[in-house]
């Protein structure tokens, strides 16, 4: 019976690997200040509360200390003596003192609470901004369920971390640090023994911390890769159940789970291991107190009263070491999430636009209002000029997918990127879009090299229609307006009937304001197609690009849409990646691409004459089209 190497899964005949580039990075020291200090960066809209929430913790710390020393005092003196007054005055103190710690209690839980909360909105506001703000690669190269990972369970461990184990933690400690302080002025003889605790206590955490550490960065790594293919099995549903995949994913689920729960349990039995370890050094050292105590006392080396002082502040002195070690296993999540979380928010883009990038020059703002349709515009004052010279380009630098790529779309012009699956025309369209930078050569846009110009005004004059129509949550009225959210709902819908599919989208259950449901799954595939017309008609863009635009629609639809479309192309430049053959015969030039060069060029009737290679794609799709 074979078997698959720990980290990976054996699917479709193939080795693949489930961890993420996170598991090569190297594991940092358990508890990183550093990381700590810049945590609270991001609690900076409430840092008076931060700072209160401080000065409470360490009253608290020591108020707990007090609370015990004046139950002593009470018993030594007015008790031991028979002085119900003053009994009673040093109960009224003792209350005093225990109603001003539970209410410090109050406020210390609730300022953590929001202070917590600022701090994780901050981190998922960076997160998703700096998401946002990634090139095409970067989505690419990392996982969907990654990135929620780190912004759900990553980020949910650091408010456990900051809201329970920082304060939790700092008050533990503040207290044993207030009882050594008061037992070493009560009995230094006594206290010397309790400092002998030390040495072991620090034996057992060297021990165990790096274990706790390793298990900790495994389960979490383990449970991202869990998220990852949750995410990517919700995604391919379609996929999975039409293959009848079912039972087989499950299976490959189940090895995710139980790596993850491997290494919770590892982490569980580590942490059985040191807490009863803690409690019994603990119970220990009070037997050795005991000993130690009752021998002064039978030498008249001190009284009973003091020793039982004494064993009450020990006691708040190896109390918290349990739960300081609890807390630990949970400092160490949060840390490997802040670890997490603050990798993917440093990761920098593989391009970022030059200092010196200005604004595309943009002549619609001399236009008044909103008007889509393009009659009476002069396409060479309105459509851009798109230049490549010489264009070598690879989405690995060392493995060229484009090469010496040369040619001239003149303003309001329509170009054709024609040629089988891995020819290069999704790679040219990446490329205009600025989604992706030339490895080599030059990419002009009006006379301008396209590193010079600003990603953002070139996004903001272009239009873009892809095969796979992505829709977001919401009506399809807000889908339409997600291109120009200015518009107006006449705009929506001038926009919709230029493109003669208003009465199509009135025909929904609640016209406009119809629902479309997750990534459009409400709606129809040609539906969403229309929907993502109107979008791209609404923007009024500059720059055109259709890639398999229609390949969705049905025939009869798109017949409805040829007119709208030649309308939509008007004036503008526009690139075209289509099978349809009537969107390509319109063209003014036709590229030919075969692996990444480019083997033909011009019109459709001057390629048909001359019987070369898109002669053949021709009849080929003539051929499909028939049967079709």
């Amino acid at each position: 019976m074979s078997t698959t190497p720990p980290g990976q899964i054996r699917d479709l005949g193939l080795v693949r690997r489930v961890r993420d580039e996170d598991d090569e990075e190297e594991i940092q020291q358990p508890l990183e200040w550093s990381l700590i200090r810049r945590l609270f960066t991001y609690a900076a809209p409430v840092k008076k509360k931060l700072t209160a929430l401080s000065l409470m913790t360490v009253v608290r710390a020591a108020q707990l200390p007090a609370l015990v020393w004046i139950a002593t005092l009470i018993i030594k003196g007015p008790i031991a003596r028979g002085d119900f007054s003053a009994v009673l005055l040093g109960v009224a103190a003792y209350a005093l003192l225990a109603l001003t710690t539970d209410g410090l209690f109050h406020f210390r839980q609730r300022y953590a609470l929001e202070i917590g909360e600022t701090v994780v909105n901050g981190l998922r506001a960076d997160l998703f901004a700096k998401t946002q703000r990634q090139p095409m690669s970067f989505f690419h190269r990392v996982k969907l369920g990654r990135i929620i990972s780190r912004a759900t369970s990553d980020v949910e461990a650091l408010r456990v971390g900051i809201q329970d184990v920082l304060f939790v933690s700092a008050i533990q400690t503040g207290q044993m640090i207030f009882s050594a302080a008061v037992m070493a002025w009560c009995d230094r003889a006594l206290f010397l023994v309790v400092l002998a605790l030390a040495p072991v206590l620090w034996v057992i955490n060297r021990h165990f911390r790096v274990r706790l550490s390793h298990y900790t960065r495994a389960a979490t790594d383990s449970f991202s890769r869990v998220t990852a293919t949750l995410a990517e099995s919700v995604n391919g549903i379609r996929v999975t159940q039409g293959f009848v995949r079912q039972q087989t994913n499950a299976g490959l689920f189940r090895n995710l789970l139980a790596d993850h729960s491997r290494y919770s349990v590892a982490l569980a039995r580590t942490s059985a291991i040191l807490t009863p370890l803690l409690e019994l050094n603990s119970q220990f050292f009070v037997a050795i107190l005991l000993m130690f105590g009752g021998w002064r006392v039978f030498h008249h080396q001190m009284q009973v009263g003091d020793l039982i002082t004494f064993f009450l502040l020990a006691n708040q002195f190896f109390a918290p070491i349990a739960i300081i070690g609890n807390q630990y296993n949970q400092a160490l999540v949060a840390m490997a999430g802040a670890e997490r979380v603050f990798r993917l928010i440093d990761t920098k883009p593989d391009w970022v636009d030059d200092p010196g990038a200005t604004e595309l020059s943009d002549p619609r703002q001399r236009r008044s209002g909103f008007t889509p349709d393009m009659s009476g515009i002069n396409p060479d004052l309105y459509g851009l000029r798109v230049e490549f010279r010489a264009i070598t380009f690879g989405y690995d630098p060392a493995r060229p997918v484009l090469h010496e790529v040369s040619f001239t779309a003149g303003p309001g012009q329509t170009i054709a990127l024609v040629g089988h699956t891995g020819s290069g025309k999704s790679s040219i369209i990446n490329l205009v879009a600025k989604f992706y930078l030339p490895t080599s050569g030059e990419l002009l846009l009006d006379g301008r090299d396209i590193r010079t110009i600003t990603s953002h005004s070139l996004h903001r004059q272009m239009g873009m229609v892809q095969q796979q129509n992505f829709l977001f949550s919401g009506t399809v009225l807000e889908n339409i307006r997600f291109a120009r959210p200015e518009a107006t709902d006449a705009d929506v819908r001038a926009a919709a009937a230029q493109l003669d599919c208003l009465d199509l989208f009135e025909a929904l259950p609640r016209g406009l304001l119809t629902e479309v449901g997750e990534r459009g799954a409400g709606l129809s595939v040609g539906q969403r197609q229309l929907v993502c017309f109107t979008r791209a008609l609404l923007a009024d863009p500059r720059l055109m690009i259709l890639d398999e635009a229609t390949s969705s629609i049905d025939a009869l639809t798109e017949a409805r849409l040829q007119l709208a479309l030649a309308t939509l192309l008007r004036g503008r430049t526009s690139f075209v990646v289509a099978h349809r053959l009537s969107t390509i015969r319109h063209a003014d030039l036709v590229l030919v691409l075969d692996q990444g060069r480019v083997i033909e060029r011009g019109t459709h009737a001057e390629l048909l004459a001359r019987g070369g290679p898109y002669a053949v794609l021709y009849r080929q799709f003539v051929q499909v089209d028939e049967r079709g």
